[in-house]
Protein backbone atom coordinates (compact mmCIF):
# COMPACT_ATOMS: atom_id res chain seq x y z
CA UNK A 1 0.00 0.00 0.00
CA UNK A 2 1.25 3.45 -0.86
CA UNK A 3 0.61 6.49 1.28
CA UNK A 4 -3.04 7.45 1.76
CA UNK A 5 -3.89 11.15 1.58
CA UNK A 6 -7.09 12.76 2.83
CA UNK A 7 -8.90 15.91 1.80
CA UNK A 8 -12.32 17.56 1.82
CA UNK A 9 -14.67 16.34 -0.87
CA UNK A 10 -14.61 18.50 -4.00
CA UNK A 11 -17.47 18.93 -6.48
CA UNK A 12 -15.59 17.02 -9.19
CA UNK A 13 -15.23 14.04 -6.80
CA UNK A 14 -18.99 13.36 -6.90
CA UNK A 15 -19.00 10.82 -9.76
CA UNK A 16 -16.06 8.92 -8.24
CA UNK A 17 -17.69 8.91 -4.81
CA UNK A 18 -20.98 7.67 -6.30
CA UNK A 19 -19.20 4.83 -8.07
CA UNK A 20 -17.31 3.88 -4.88
CA UNK A 21 -20.56 3.84 -2.88
CA UNK A 22 -22.21 1.66 -5.55
CA UNK A 23 -19.31 -0.82 -5.36
CA UNK A 24 -19.38 -0.85 -1.57
CA UNK A 25 -23.15 -1.17 -1.05
CA UNK A 26 -24.79 -2.16 -4.32
CA UNK A 27 -28.27 -1.14 -5.44
CA UNK A 28 -29.88 -2.35 -2.18
CA UNK A 29 -28.69 0.76 -0.41
CA UNK A 30 -31.48 2.82 -1.98
CA UNK A 31 -34.06 0.85 0.05
CA UNK A 32 -32.50 1.81 3.39
CA UNK A 33 -34.17 4.32 5.70
CA UNK A 34 -30.93 6.31 5.87
CA UNK A 35 -31.13 6.99 2.15
CA UNK A 36 -34.47 8.81 2.67
CA UNK A 37 -32.50 11.47 4.54
CA UNK A 38 -30.10 11.97 1.64
CA UNK A 39 -32.77 12.31 -1.05
CA UNK A 40 -33.42 15.98 -1.86
CA UNK A 41 -30.75 16.96 0.66
CA UNK A 42 -27.40 18.64 0.04
CA UNK A 43 -24.16 17.03 1.14
CA UNK A 44 -22.01 19.27 3.33
CA UNK A 45 -18.87 18.93 1.21
CA UNK A 46 -16.76 21.02 3.61
CA UNK A 47 -17.49 18.40 6.33
CA UNK A 48 -17.17 15.39 4.00
CA UNK A 49 -13.86 13.75 3.21
CA UNK A 50 -12.17 11.52 0.67
CA UNK A 51 -9.19 9.20 0.91
CA UNK A 52 -6.79 8.76 -2.00
CA UNK A 53 -4.04 6.32 -2.88
CA UNK A 54 -2.15 8.36 -5.42
CA UNK A 55 -4.79 9.48 -7.94
CA UNK A 56 -7.23 6.71 -7.00
CA UNK A 57 -10.19 7.33 -4.70
CA UNK A 58 -10.20 4.59 -2.04
CA UNK A 59 -12.56 6.02 0.60
CA UNK A 60 -15.29 8.53 1.24
CA UNK A 61 -17.50 9.75 4.08
CA UNK A 62 -20.25 12.34 3.83
CA UNK A 63 -22.17 14.49 6.30
CA UNK A 64 -25.68 15.82 5.67
CA UNK A 65 -27.82 18.33 7.58
CA UNK A 66 -30.80 16.73 9.33
CA UNK A 67 -32.93 17.47 12.36
CA UNK A 68 -33.94 15.23 15.25
CA UNK A 69 -37.21 16.49 16.72
CA UNK A 70 -36.47 19.85 15.11
CA UNK A 71 -32.92 20.09 16.49
CA UNK A 72 -30.16 20.30 13.84
CA UNK A 73 -27.56 17.53 13.81
CA UNK A 74 -25.15 16.22 11.20
CA UNK A 75 -25.99 12.84 9.63
CA UNK A 76 -23.02 10.67 8.69
CA UNK A 77 -23.13 8.30 5.76
CA UNK A 78 -22.51 6.56 3.71
CA UNK A 79 -18.96 5.69 4.53
CA UNK A 80 -17.34 3.63 1.80
CA UNK A 81 -13.86 2.17 1.46
CA UNK A 82 -12.56 -0.05 -1.33
CA UNK A 83 -12.68 -3.67 -0.15
CA UNK A 84 -8.93 -4.26 -0.43
CA UNK A 85 -8.23 -1.12 1.66
CA UNK A 86 -10.57 -1.81 4.60
CA UNK A 87 -7.89 -3.23 6.88
CA UNK A 88 -5.92 0.05 6.91
CA UNK A 89 -8.22 2.11 9.23
CA UNK A 90 -9.16 4.44 6.38
CA UNK A 91 -12.84 4.34 7.33
CA UNK A 92 -12.13 5.14 10.96
CA UNK A 93 -9.84 8.01 9.96
CA UNK A 94 -12.52 9.42 7.64
CA UNK A 95 -15.17 9.25 10.38
CA UNK A 96 -12.84 10.94 12.88
CA UNK A 97 -12.06 13.70 10.37
CA UNK A 98 -15.74 14.30 9.59
CA UNK A 99 -16.67 14.44 13.28
CA UNK A 100 -13.81 16.83 14.03
CA UNK A 101 -14.88 19.09 11.15
CA UNK A 102 -18.51 19.03 12.35
CA UNK A 103 -17.38 19.93 15.88
CA UNK A 104 -15.31 22.76 14.46
CA UNK A 105 -18.38 24.00 12.57
CA UNK A 106 -20.35 24.05 15.87
CA UNK A 107 -22.64 21.07 15.19
CA UNK A 108 -23.89 19.62 18.47
CA UNK A 109 -23.92 15.94 17.48
CA UNK A 110 -23.51 13.43 14.66
CA UNK A 111 -26.14 10.80 13.94
CA UNK A 112 -25.67 7.61 11.92
CA UNK A 113 -27.08 4.15 11.30
CA UNK A 114 -24.33 1.58 11.60
CA UNK A 115 -22.52 -1.16 13.44
CA UNK A 116 -22.23 -0.25 17.14
CA UNK A 117 -18.96 -2.14 17.80
CA UNK A 118 -17.25 -0.43 14.84
CA UNK A 119 -18.55 3.09 15.44
CA UNK A 120 -18.31 2.76 19.22
CA UNK A 121 -14.51 2.92 18.81
CA UNK A 122 -14.89 6.53 17.71
CA UNK A 123 -17.43 7.60 20.32
CA UNK A 124 -20.84 6.68 18.88
CA UNK A 125 -23.44 5.09 21.17
CA UNK A 126 -27.01 3.80 20.84
CA UNK A 127 -28.12 4.93 24.32
CA UNK A 128 -28.46 8.67 23.55
CA UNK A 129 -30.30 7.77 20.31
CA UNK A 130 -33.01 5.73 22.04
CA UNK A 131 -35.67 8.35 21.29
CA UNK A 132 -34.55 9.06 17.73
CA UNK A 133 -37.02 7.88 15.07
CA UNK A 134 -35.68 7.26 11.57
CA UNK A 135 -37.96 7.72 8.52
CA UNK A 136 -38.67 4.08 7.83
CA UNK A 137 -37.85 0.70 9.27
CA UNK A 138 -34.47 0.44 10.94
CA UNK A 139 -32.95 -1.67 13.70
CA UNK A 140 -32.98 0.84 16.58
CA UNK A 141 -29.79 -0.70 17.99
CA UNK A 142 -27.99 0.59 14.87
CA UNK A 143 -29.12 4.21 15.37
CA UNK A 144 -26.11 5.86 16.99
CA UNK A 145 -25.26 9.35 18.21
CA UNK A 146 -22.01 11.07 19.08
CA UNK A 147 -22.08 14.31 21.04
CA UNK A 148 -19.59 16.83 19.71
CA UNK A 149 -19.67 18.99 22.84
CA UNK A 150 -20.73 18.58 26.45
CA UNK A 151 -24.46 17.80 26.46
CA UNK A 152 -24.58 17.76 22.65
CA UNK A 153 -26.75 14.64 22.50
CA UNK A 154 -28.97 15.61 25.45
CA UNK A 155 -32.66 15.78 24.65
CA UNK A 156 -32.34 14.59 21.06
CA UNK A 157 -35.55 12.67 20.41
CA UNK A 158 -38.30 12.51 17.84
CA UNK A 159 -38.47 12.06 14.11
CA UNK A 160 -35.42 12.60 11.92
CA UNK A 161 -36.10 14.93 9.01
CA UNK A 162 -33.93 15.98 6.11
CA UNK A 163 -32.31 19.37 5.89
CA UNK A 164 -31.61 20.25 9.52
Amino acid sequence: MTQISYRSERPDDAPLVAALIDRAFGPGRYAKAADRLRESNTVMADLSFTAWEGETLVGSVRLWPVAVGGEPVAFLGPIAVEAEQRKHRIGQTLVEMACAAAAGAAWRAVLLVGDAPYFGRVGFDAAPAAGVRMPGPVDQRRVLLKALREGGADGLAGPVTSGG
